[in-house]
C-alpha cells in the first residue's frame, strides 16, 4: 500500500499541477515530495530483511501471463530516499530561481512526471516494468530539456536526447525479448537466482547494457548529455547529476548476475573508455555547465567500469556520493549564472569576494569530485579503484591492468578540469562587462539553503568514520563489497595525482581554439563530426534520394497510370456507346420496323393478305428451283 502511495503521489501532482495557478505550483510540488520523502523514509526504516515482492497480473497473451510487479529491498529503499531528497531540494530552489518564469506550473508538473517515471525505474520488479517507466523517463527527460522551446538550441537538444537515448533503448528492448526466450521470465526475482546457477549468453547481457549506454550517456552515446544543459540550471541538477543518468547504473545493479563474463569485460572498457573521454572533453570547455555535465560523463563511466569489474556495491557507493556533491555543483552553477548572467566562463573571475558561500560551496562539492581526502568522493572513487586492481589481478589477460590505471588517471584528470574551472570563476580579475562585479550578489537562502545542505553531504564523516577508507562504512553493510581492497599504496598515489592534476589545471593557460587537441576536447572527440558523416549524411542523402524518386519515378508512374486509366475508360465509353450500345439499339431498331411492317400487313384486308401469299409462294418456288 505504502509503495502504490508513494507512486501515485508525484504523478498525481502531475495531473494537478497542470491546471493549478502559476503561484501555488511550487508550494504543492514541495508538500508533494515532502510528503514522498517522509513515506520513503518511513519505508527504509520498516523495510523487512527479505526482499518483497508485489506482483499482479496484467495482461494474457498466448496463454503466457504478464504481471505488473514491484520490487522492495535496500538498494530500492536508498534509491526512494535519493530521489525524492534530491527532487526535494531542486524544487526548493526552483522556487526562488525561476520566480519570473510564467510556464512555472507547467515546470513543476514536469517535474513531477519525472519523478513518478524515476520512482517507477526504482519500485519495478521485472524488466517489462522498468522499460516502461524507462521509456516515460525518456519522455520527461525530453519535455524538460526542451522547456525553453522557443530557443531552437533547446528544441534541438530536447530532440537529440529523445534519439540517443531511442537508439540505447532498441537495444534494451532486444534483450528483453532474449531475457524471456532464454529464461521464460522477466522477474528481478527469478533471473537472480537463474543468474547465480547459469550463465547467461554475452549477447543478451550487452542488449540490457545498451540500455545503459543511451541513459546513462556512454561511448559512442554520449554528446547528448552536454547539449542537454540547455534545460534549466535545476533540471540540470535533477536529471543529470542525481536521477535519470543514474537509472543506468541501477539497471546494471539489477542484471549484473544476468552479466557473462565476456559482457562484464566489455562494460568494463566501454565505462574506462567514456571516464577518460568525458575527462579529456571537459578540460577546455567554456560554458560553466557543459563543465559539469562532461564530470558527470566521466563519473558515470566510472561507475559502469566499477559495475564491470564485479564491483556492484562500490559502484553504487560512488552513485551515492556524486548524487549530492554533483547536484551541489550544478545548483552553485545555477547560483553564479543568476549573478552574472552569463554561463562563459571567460566573463567571470574574482567571484569569490562577491559570492563567498557560493565559493565555499562549489570549492567543496569540486574537492568531492575530485577525489580529495576527507570528502565523500575520495571514499566512493578508492572503493571503485581498489575493486578494479582486485579485478585486474583475477584476469588472465595481461592488458587488463589497463582498466584500473586509466581508472586512477582519470582521477588527476578529474582535478586538472575542475581547478581551471574553479580558477576561472572564482580568481583573477573579473571580466564580464555587461554586469558590474557591485552588482553581484548572492542568492536567496532559498537557493542558497538546498546548496548549503548539498556541501554538508559532501563531507567524509555522513559516510565513514575513517576519513581514508570507507569499508566500515554503513553502506557496505546494506551492499556489501565482495573483496576489500589490499593495495597500501593506491590512496597515496591517488592523492598525488589529484594535486598534480589540480596544480596543472590551476597554471594552464587558454590555449587558441584552433589547435587541434583543444578542438578534440571542445567538440567531444568528434563524436557528433563521425555521426554526422557516418549515419546522418548519408540518412539524409537516402532520404533525397528516395524524394527524388518518389517524384520523378512513382509519382510519374502513378500519373501516367492515372492518365492511361481515364484514356482507356474513355476509349471503353466510346466503344460501349457506339459498338455495344449502337448493336443493341440498331437489333431493336430492326426489330420496330419489322414489326410494323408486319403490323401494316396484318391490317384485315383480303388483298393484302392475296399479295402477301402469292409473294411468298413465288419466294418459294424461286428457292426450290
Amino acid at each position: 500500500m505504502l509503495a502504490a502511495v508513494l507512486l501515485g503521489l508525484p504523478f498525481v501532482g502531475f495531473l494537478v499541477l497542470t491546471i493549478v495557478r502559476r503561484r501555488m505550483a511550487g508550494g504543492l510540488a514541495v508538500l508533494l515530495t515532502s510528503t514522498g520523502l517522509a513515506l520513503s523514509i518511513i519505508l527504509a526504516v520498516n523495510l523487512p530483511e527479505q526482499p518483497v515482492a508485489l506482483h499482479a497480473n496484467w495482461a494474457m497473451i498466448s496463454g503466457v501471463a504478464f504481471g505488473i510487479t514491484f520490487r522492495l529491498d535496500a538498494l530500492t529503499a536508498l534509491m526512494l530516499v535519493l530521489v525524492h531528497f534530491v527532487a526535494l531540494l531542486v524544487q526548493l530552489y526552483s522556487i526562488s530561481y525561476l520566480h519570473d518564469e510564467p510556464k512555472l506550473a507547467r515546470y513543476f508538473s514536469y517535474l513531477q512526471l519525472f519523478v513518478g517515471a524515476m520512482l517507477g525505474i526504482v519500485l519495478a520488479g521485472n524488466l517489462l516494468v522498468m522499460y516502461a517507466f524507462w521509456e516515460l523517463v525518456g519522455l520527461a527527460s525530453y519535455l524538460l530539456i526542451g522547456f525553453y522551446a522557443e530557443r531552437p538550441s533547446a528544441s534541438k537538444a530536447a530532440k537529440k536526447a529523445f534519439l540517443m537515448n531511442r537508439v540505447g533503448d532498441i537495444g534494451f528492448l532486444i534483450g528483453i525479448f532474449l531475457t524471456y526466450y532464454y529464461f521464460d521470465t522477466l522477474e528481478f526475482d527469478a533471473l537472480t537466482t537463474i543468474g547465480s546457477g547459469t550463465v547467461a549468453p554475452t549477447a543478451l547481457g550487452l542488449c540490457l547494457f545498451m540500455g545503459c549506454v543511451g541513459k546513462s550517456a556512454q561511448f559512442p552515446l554520449l554528446t547528448w548529455l552536454p547539449d542537454a544543459m540547455e534545460g534549466p540550471t535545476p533540471v540540470s541538477a535533477l536529471l543529470h547529476a542525481a536521477t535519470m543518468v543514474a537509472a543506468g547504473i541501477f539497471l546494471l545493479a539489477r542484471i549484473h548476475p544476468l552479466l557473462a563474463p565476456d559482457a562484464l569485460v566489455v562494460i568494463a572498457l566501454v565505462g574506462t573508455v567514456t571516464t577518460i573521454w568525458g575527462g579529456y572533453s571537459a578540460v577546455f570547455q567554456t560554458d560553466i555547465k557543459k563543465v559539469l555535465a562532461f564530470s558527470t560523463v566521466s563519473q558515470l563511466g566510472l561507475m559502469v567500469a566499477g559495475m564491470g569489474t564485479n564491483n556492484v556495491a562500490g559502484a553504487m557507493f560512488h552513485l551515492l556520493t556524486h548524487a549530492f556533491f554533483k547536484a551541489g555543483l550544478f545548483l552553485s552553477a545555477g547560483a553564479i549564472i543568476h549573478a552574472v548572467h552569463t554561463q562563459d566562463m571567460r566573463q567571470m573571475g574574482g567571484l569569490r569576494k562577491a559570492l563567498p558561500t557560493t565559493f565555499v560551496g562549489y570549492s567543496v562539492c569540486a574537492a568531492a569530485l575530485s577525489g580529495l581526502p576527507f570528502f565523500s568522493g575520495f571514499l566512493s572513487k578508492e572503493a571503485i579503484l581498489g575493486g578494479a586492481f582486485n579485478w585486474s589481478s583475477e584476469q588472465n589477460s595481461n592488458l587488463s591492468f589497463l582498466v584500473p590505471v586509466l581508472l586512477l588517471i582519470s582521477s588527476g584528470l578529474t582535478a586538472c578540469y575542475m581547478v581551471r574551472q574553479w580558477r576561472l570563476i572564482f580568481f583573477g580579475t573579473y571580466r564580464n562587462e555587461y554586469v558590474m562585479i557591485r552588482q553581484v550578489h548572492e542568492p536567496d537562502w532559498l537557493m542558497r539553503g538546498p546548496v548549503v545542505v548539498l556541501v554538508l553531504l559532501s563531507v567524509w564523516f555522513w559516510f565513514s568514520l575513517n576519513p581514508l577508507s570507507a569499508h566500515g562504512s554503513w553502506f557496505f553493510r546494506i551492499m556489501p563489497m565482495t573483496e576489500e581492497s589490499t593495495y597500501w599504496w593506491l590512496a597515496p598515489v591517488s592523492i598525488g595525482l589529484v594535486l598534480i592534476g589540480g596544480w596543472i589545471g590551476f597554471r594552464m593557460r587558454e590555449p587558441k581554439k584552433t589547435y587541434s587537441y583543444v578542438r578534440l576536447s571542445l567538440e567531444y572527440g568528434f563524436l557528433d563530426t563521425f555521426f554526422q558523416h557516418l549515419f546522418i549524411n548519408p540518412t539524409l542523402k537516402l532520404a533525397t534520394l528516395l524524394n527524388r524518386t518518389d517524384q520523378r519515378v512513382v509519382d510519374k508512374v502513378v500519373d501516367g497510370a492515372g492518365v492511361s486509366t481515364v484514356v482507356l475508360a474513355n476509349l471503353i465509353m466510346v466503344f460501349d456507346r457506339f459498338g455495344i450500345d449502337g448493336i443493341v439499339n440498331g437489333a431493336a431498331w430492326i426489330a420496330g420496323r419489322l414489326g410494323r411492317l408486319t403490323r401494316s400487313i396484318q391490317n384485315g384486308q383480303v388483298q393484302s393478305y392475296i399479295t402477301v401469299a402469292v409473294v411468298g409462294l413465288l419466294m418459294l418456288l424461286w428457292w426450290l428451283l
